[in-house]
């Protein structure tokens, strides 16, 4: 029987935050990961990954939705939202119906629908409308996920995420070591075993609370104000990429193999190009 695991979204899924030059984009994550370890449960496994970062909700349907259908995957999953609710201003109403009617698509077609919450790192006030905005939203996708009978990765209530070393310096990506939790965390949820090496990280230290609004206040202007700067100036990094796995590959191939065959093709296309038009 065939087995296909298609990813659709943004960031989260192309897995910004665990940067690797072998692979495409520059990032590896969780997705990739966790299609590794399908190949190596069952080497039927077929893998793309048609993610891209940046994308608002609305983008992630009309760019990717019929594309994955038109793969037929079997295992499916769906995580878009977290642009709309960084957004300078947004209606999570329509932005949540927009998202229960890809939903309401995906899980029609594909046996298995994985979904996720989003996790809320905010910490300091500035951000609570953004808080406000991931409540409603973690809500919504709970009551979904029940309506459509989808696997719900409630990636919120994973205390381990609480430990910062978990996410990258924005606070918004998680870093390698959240990569690796969340693919084990959507493998275990499925029922896959795996052999992944889960990062042993040593007590975290409290600091005094000087420290921490120093901290703070470094991270507000270093990271939250050009975050929101970008989004006034219609900056996006993901306009200029394509997704890492457009097509189906076999991840019991290797992962890294199919990397290097990728980019050999991509070096191969330029050089080709640059022949045909010099």
């Amino acid at each position: 029987m065939r087995r296909r695991f298609v990813a659709i979204g943004d960031s989260f899924t192309e897995c910004v935050g665990d940067p690797n030059l072998l692979y495409p984009n520059g990032v590896r994550g969780w997705a990739d990961r966790m299609a590794r370890q399908l190949g190596r449960d069952d080497e039927r496994w077929e893998y793309a990954n048609l993610a891209i970062r940046s994308k608002y909700l609305g983008e992630v349907i009309e760019e990717q939705l019929s594309d994955a259908l038109a793969l037929r995957p079997t295992l499916a999953s769906f995580y878009a939202g977290g642009n709309d609710i960084l957004s300078i201003r947004v209606d999570m109403d329509s932005v949540m119906r927009r998202y229960e009617g890809a939903l309401a698509q995906l899980t029609s077609a594909v046996p298995d629908v994985v979904v996720f919450t989003t996790f809320d790192s905010t910490t300091t006030p500035v951000l609570e409308p953004v808080r406000r905005r991931i409540t409603f939203y973690n809500n919504a996708v709970r009551e979904l996920a029940r309506s459509y009978n989808a696997i719900l990765v409630d990636h919120t209530l994973l205390n381990q995420f609480r430990d910062r070393r978990m996410w990258a310096p924005d606070r918004i990506h998680m870093a390698r070591p959240g990569h690796k939790v969340l693919a084990a965390e959507v493998l275990k949820t499925l029922g896959i075993p795996h052999t992944l090496k889960l990062p042993e990280l040593p007590p975290f230290e409290h600091r005094p609370w000087r420290d921490v609004l120093k901290t703070e206040g470094a991270w507000v202007r270093h990271e939250v104000i050009p975050l929101f700067r970008r989004r006034m100036n219609g900056v996006r990094e993901g306009d200029s990429l394509t997704p890492k796995w457009p097509d189906p590959v076999h991840p019991s191939y290797g992962m890294k193999r199919l990397a290097r065959a990728r980019s050999g093709d991509a070096i191969w296309a330029r050089e080709h190009h640059d022949r045909a038009t010099g």
